[in-house]
C-alpha cells in the first residue's frame, strides 16, 4: 500500500521554512519606508526612478545567475549616466547588500545545496581581502582604471560561457576533492575576489563560480546559490568598509552623496527581484538567462572601449587582460577535467 507524500507544513498559508525569508522582507520594508518618510526623500525616489528601473533587470540577474546586480547598476550608472566608476563600485556593493542578501535568505530557507567545503573559507577569505582591498588598493585606482578593470572581468566571463555553455550547463553534483584543498581553494577566492570586488563592487561571485564549474564540474543549481551567498556577505562587507573609510578620513575615502538616493530607490526593487531570479533558476533551465547576459558582458567592454575612446597601453592592457582571464579558465578547465572523467560527480554539495 502506497503512502501519499507528506503535506508541506504551512504557517498563514506560507510554507514554514520560507519564514526567515518573509521576516527578513517585513523588516526591509518596514526599514525602508521608515526611511524615506521620516527622511522626507520621496521626492528624491521618484527622481531616481531610472536607475530602479533598470535594477529590476539586475535584480533578476544576480538571483539567477553568478553576476551580481552590480553587473548591470555598474555599467548603467558609469557608461549611461557618465558617473565616475567609485560611484558604480559603491551602488553595486550598497544594492547587492539587499538584493544579494535578500536571494541569500531565500536560498537558505529553502535549503537549496550550496558547497559548503568551499563557501566557508570564501567567506572568510573575503571578510580578509575586501576590506583590506578598500583601504589599500580602491582609492589608488583612477576612474578608467576601474571601468577597465570591470570591463575586463565581465568580459572575459561572458566569453568563457559562450565558448562552454554546453559543458557548463549539462554539469551534475560536484566532483569530490580533499577537505585540505577546498579550505585553501576557498580562501584564495575570498582573498582575490574580495580584492577585485574592492575596485568594481563584483567579482567574488564570479571567482566562485569559475572554480566550481571549471575545476571541480559542479551543477549551476549548486554553484550559483553558491556565489550568490558569498557575493551577500561581501557586498556587506565592503560597503560597511566603505562607509566607515569615509567616516574615519573623508578627504581620502568620500562618499558621493547621491548614492542614498539612488539606493532607496532601487533597493525596493532588488529585494524582490533577486529572490525571483534565485527561484526561477532552482526550477527551470538556465541556458537563455546566462547567454543573454553573457553577451551583454561582452557588449559592455566594447562600450567602455569606445565611451572613454580607450587607446594605446590602457587598450593593450584591457585586451591583455581579457587572453590572460580566459588562459586562467582554460587552466581550471583542464585541472578539473581528468577528476571529473575517472571519478564522476558526487550528488550532494553539503559536505
Amino acid at each position: 500500500m502506497s503512502s501519499s507524500p507528506p503535506v508541506p507544513r504551512t504557517i498563514l498559508g506560507l510554507p514554514a521554512r520560507l519564514l526567515p525569508f518573509f521576516g527578513w522582507l517585513l523588516a526591509f520594508y518596514l526599514f525602508w519606508s521608515s526611511a524615506v518618510t521620516l527622511g522626507e526623500r520621496w521626492g528624491a525616489v521618484l527622481a531616481h526612478w531610472p536607475i530602479a528601473l533598470a535594477m529590476t533587470f539586475g535584480s533578476y540577474v544576480a538571483g539567477s545567475t553568478p553576476m551580481g546586480g552590480g553587473t548591470v547598476g555598474f555599467p548603467v550608472l558609469v557608461l549611461l549616466f557618465d558617473l565616475p566608476g567609485s560611484f558604480g563600485r559603491n551602488f553595486a556593493l550598497a544594492i547587492q547588500s539587499v538584493g544579494m542578501v535578500s536571494a541569500s535568505f531565500f536560498i537558505l530557507a529553502n535549503r537549496q545545496p550550496l558547497a559548503w567545503g568551499l563557501l566557508r573559507p570564501a567567506l572568510l577569505g573575503s571578510l580578509v581581502g575586501t576590506p583590506l582591498g578598500a583601504a589599500c588598493l580602491a582609492r589608488y585606482v583612477p576612474d578608467l582604471g576601474v571601468k577597465l578593470v570591470f570591463a575586463t572581468v565581465w568580459a572575459s566571463f561572458g566569453l568563457l560561457h559562450l565558448v562552454k555553455m554546453k559543458e557548463l550547463v549539462r554539469a551534475e553534483g560536484m566532483v569530490d576533492r580533499s577537505a585540505r584543498q577546498e579550505m585553501w581553494a576557498g580562501l584564495v577566492i575570498g582573498v582575490s575576489g574580495g580584492l577585485v570586488a574592492s575596485v568594481t563592487g563584483v567579482g567574488t561571485d564570479m571567482i566562485l563560480y569559475a572554480t566550481m564549474v571549471l575545476l571541480y564540474r559542479a551543477d549551476a543549481k549548486i554553484s550559483i546559490p553558491s556565489s550568490v551567498v558569498l557575493m551577500a556577505f561581501t557586498s556587506v562587507v565592503g560597503i560597511s568598509a566603505n562607509l566607515l573609510l569615509a567616516r574615519l578620513a573623508p578627504e581620502h575615502y568620500g562618499i558621493d552623496p547621491d548614492l542614498l538616493p539612488s539606493w532607496l530607490a532601487a533597493a525596493p526593487i532588488v529585494a524582490v527581484g533577486a529572490p525571483f531570479g534565485a527561484l526561477v533558476v532552482h526550477r527551470v533551465g538556465r541556458t537563455p538567462t546566462l547567454v543573454f547576459v553573457s553577451i551583454l558582458c561582452l557588449l559592455q567592454f566594447f562600450w567602455t572601449l569606445a565611451h572613454d575612446r580607450v587607446t594605446g597601453w590602457p587598450l593593450a592592457g584591457a585586451i591583455l587582460g581579457v587572453l590572460a582571464m580566459n588562459g586562467l579558465f582554460h587552466l581550471l578547465y583542464r585541472w578539473g577535467r581528468a577528476p571529473a572523467l575517472t571519478a564522476g560527480g558526487v550528488p550532494a554539495a553539503e559536505r
